[in-house]
Order: C-alpha cells, then sequence, then structure tokens
C-alpha cells in the first residue's frame, strides 16, 4: 500500500499526461468539440461528511483526537491530512453533480474510497466519496444510482453505507476476498477466481442490471486497476493491461449506449516487482483515455 505522497506524485503525472493529451489534439475526433477540462474541486465539508460518517470521526479526522481514531485508515496523521481528504471527496461530489447535470462523463482523480465505514476509516480509505456522492446526487434530483465497484477488493464499507437505502444500488465484481461481505438490499458481489472469466462476469452483472435494475440517473464508477496480474496487492494472474483496456471501454461504452451519465474515480494499484510507478500510471491512463474517447 503506498503513502500519501506517492499517491500526490502519481495524480500530478496523471495531470501532465492529461493536459499534454489534450493539448496536442491527442483526444478522439468526436471529443474535440467537448476538450477535457481539468479544474480544482471544492473541499467538501465537514457537516456534508457528518451526513454519511459519525460525527465524532469526522472530528478525529480533522483534529486527530483521538490518535487511534484519525489513523484507522492506516494513515499516519497530520494536519494537512483533512485538507487532502475533503479535497479528494470533494472532487467525487464535484464529479457525481457534473456527470448529472451535463449528462455526460465526468471523473475525480480521487481514490481510496470504498473500504470506509460510518464510525472509521479502513483499508487506507478515510471517507466514502462514492456514498457522498450518491447521497449528492439523489438530492440534486436523481432517482437511482448506480455504484459500479471493479476494484480487485470488496467494498464492504459502502455496502455498509448503502444497503437499507433502496434508491442505491451497488455491483461490486471483485478477485480479492478483502473487505467481503454478505449483500443485502440492492447491492450485489461477484467474486472472480480465474482471469479468464473476469470480463465475461463484468458483461454478464451488466446485461444482468439491464434486465433487473431500473434505469439509472447517474453511474458512479470505482474503476481499481488493482486487479492487473503485476499489482502486488489484490492482482489476478492473467489480468493483463489489454483486459483492463476492454474492461474500461466496456464499461463507459455500456453507459453511453444505456444513456447513462457517468463519474469515474481512480482506484487501486499498488507498486511492486512487476509495476512500477510509470506502469501504474499507464493503467490509470486507461480509464482516462475510455473516458475521454466516450465523452
Amino acid at each position: 500500500m503506498e503513502c500519501k505522497s506517492f499517491t500526490a506524485r502519481v495524480i500530478l503525472s496523471l495531470l501532465t499526461a492529461l493536459r499534454r493529451r489534450a493539448s496536442l489534439g491527442g483526444l478522439p475526433s468526436h471529443s474535440r468539440a467537448n476538450p477535457s477540462v481539468v479544474v480544482a474541486p471544492k473541499p467538501t465539508s465537514a457537516a456534508a461528511l457528518s451526513c454519511v460518517h459519525d460525527p465524532e470521526y469526522v472530528d478525529a479526522v480533522r483534529t486527530g483526537n483521538p490518535r487511534e481514531l484519525a489513523e484507522s485508515q492506516g494513515f499516519s496523521w497530520d494536519p494537512a491530512l483533512w485538507k487532502m481528504v475533503c479535497t479528494s471527496n470533494g472532487g467525487v461530489v464535484a464529479a457525481a453533480t457534473d456527470a448529472l447535470r451535463t449528462g455526460r462523463v465526468s471523473g475525480s482523480l480521487s481514490s481510496g474510497l470504498h473500504h470506509a465505514r460510518r464510525a472509521r476509516g479502513a483499508g487506507y480509505c478515510t471517507f466514502n466519496g462514492l456514498v457522498l456522492a450518491a447521497r449528492a446526487a439523489l438530492d440534486a434530483g436523481a432517482r437511482t444510482v448506480l455504484i459500479l465497484d471493479l476494484d480487485a477488493h470488496c467494498g464492504g464499507g459502502t455496502h455498509g453505507l448503502t444497503h437499507a437505502d433502496e434508491r442505491i444500488w451497488q455491483m461490486d465484481v471483485s478477485v480479492n476476498l478483502f473487505d467481503q461481505y454478505e449483500p443485502l438490499g440492492n447491492n450485489q458481489l461477484e467474486m472472480v477466481s480465474n482471469a479468464s472469466c473476469y470480463l465475461p462476469t463484468i458483461e454478464r452483472k451488466l446485461t444482468w442490471l439491464e434486465r433487473e435494475a431500473p434505469r439509472f440517473d447517474i453511474c458512479l464508477y470505482n474503476a481499481g486497476v488493482d486487479p492487473f496480474g503485476g499489482c502486488s496487492i489484490g492482482g489476478m494472474h492473467g489480468v493483463t493491461q489489454k483486459v483492463l483496456r476492454d474492461r474500461e471501454v466496456a464499461v463507459f461504452s455500456w453507459c453511453r449506449r444505456r444513456g447513462i451519465p457517468i463519474a469515474f474515480v481512480l482506484a487501486g494499484g499498488y507498486l511492486g516487482p512487476e509495476l512500477g510507478r510509470e506502469g501504474l500510471v499507464a493503467l490509470h491512463r486507461l480509464t482516462l483515455e475510455a473516458a475521454c474517447a466516450c465523452a
């Protein structure tokens, strides 16, 4: 699991690549009339966070006290943590409301969301921006929200915060048992144990949603790249860069065909002997490229 400073460097590399791609006309031709725009998000507030998380936990992250609670996600607390997580989660909310308003594709270069519980963090996730964004979308007029989670690990934090709300559906396809849960309500968890079944399982679950679920007003996509076989935490042998590219194209194309606005966030991806910094950035760029192609 990588430190906060490494995450910042990866995001800076992604921003540089995205801006360079746009300036060189590297976006698909049908997207140039609507070029990518990178903006700084408005940080979310303690009051907004407290609508999803326990106020005592929110205050602990803000102040550092009690320290055990402030560090329950696995980060060492320092005063800059509060601004970082408020800005990151504010980006997810902004992406969701923008996608809902425009009916198109939006996204946030945020990560570390789906393991966070109501009263504590978990698995390097401090606050659950996916749930914050889902609630913001509902407040903005959405009737049904899909949270599509394709991170290697299960989204147990999201499940705990949403399973009682019939307006929110969670579709979780995972390759690692961490944060596994028993599905309830409109939440689905599908475990994949063989790389050859990975893409077919995702396609099958998307088809299931078409048949069994209502038409969603927005899809919030947790685009984890840690299923990649070279990833040191959660990776599955046989899940290649091409598999992840095909996955991203399938997800964004599915939303486009269905007329569903989509807001994506980054997730997963850890260094190891088979995955360096540039390789990780290249995996996250697959998400950005598929998003731009469907913008």
